[in-house]
C-alpha cells in the first residue's frame, strides 16, 4: 500500500517528496546536538500571525532559561496585534526563580532570538502540560483553555493524565484574575 493524500496523490508528492529531492518531508523541526542527537522542536507549520508577522511557535517554545523545562505556546485572538502569545512554562524541579525574573529572562531571550514583537503577553506557570500517552503536548487543549471555551475541549480520554487540564485551567484563571 502506497502513501497518498485521498483523492489528491499530486499533493502528496508536493508537499512530502519535493521540497527536499531525495528525503521525505515530515514537517517536523529538529536541531542536531553537538553529540549527533536530534532533538525535535515541533511542526514547521505550527504558525501564530503576530502583528503581520508569520512566527513558528517552536521558535518562540526554544528559549535560554535554564529554569525551563518545557513550554507550549499558543496564539490567542488579540483586539490590536491579530493573534497574541500565550505561553505555559514547566519549570525544572528545584529551578529557584521567582515569576517576575521568568518573565524577564522570557521575554529577553525572545526579544534576541526573533524580536520584542514576538514576545509573550502571558506567561503561565505549570506543574505539567496535557499530554497523550505518546508524549504529544495537546495545544487544542490549550486554546480551549486560554479561549474560555471549556465545553469545547472534546475527547480527553486519550491524554496521559487529565488532571493536568484542571491545573491549566485554574493558572488560567488566577492569572487572568492577577491581570
Amino acid at each position: 500500500m502506497a502513501r497518498t493524500i485521498h483523492n489528491n496523490h499530486q499533493r502528496f508528492i508536493e508537499t512530502y517528496c519535493q521540497p527536499f529531492p531525495g528525503y521525505f518531508f515530515t514537517g517536523d523541526g529538529a536541531n542536531r546536538t553537538e553529540q549527533g542527537y536530534y532533538q525535535i522542536t515541533g511542526r514547521l507549520d505550527d504558525v501564530i500571525n503576530v502583528s503581520g508577522h508569520r512566527i513558528g511557535t517552536a521558535e518562540i517554545e526554544d528559549n535560554h532559561c535554564p529554569a525551563v523545562a518545557e513550554s507550549a505556546v499558543i496564539g490567542y485572538a488579540h483586539d490590536i496585534k491579530g493573534e497574541g502569545v500565550y505561553a505555559f512554562v514547566v519549570l525544572k524541579k528545584g529551578a529557584d526563580i521567582t515569576e517576575a525574573e521568568l518573565r524577564q529572562q522570557l521575554k529577553e531571550s525572545v526579544s534576541k532570538s526573533i524580536a520584542k514583537y514576538a514576545c509573550p503577553d502571558y506567561i503561565q506557570v505549570a506543574q505539567r502540560l496535557p499530554k497523550t500517552r505518546s508524549g504529544k503536548i495537546m495545544r487544542r487543549v490549550l486554546r480551549k483553555v486560554v479561549e474560555k471555551d471549556l465545553n469545547g475541549l472534546g475527547d480527553l480520554s486519550t491524554l496521559d493524565d487529565p488532571t493536568a487540564v484542571q491545573e491549566i485551567i485554574q493558572g488560567h484563571q488566577a492569572l487572568c484574575n492577577k491581570s
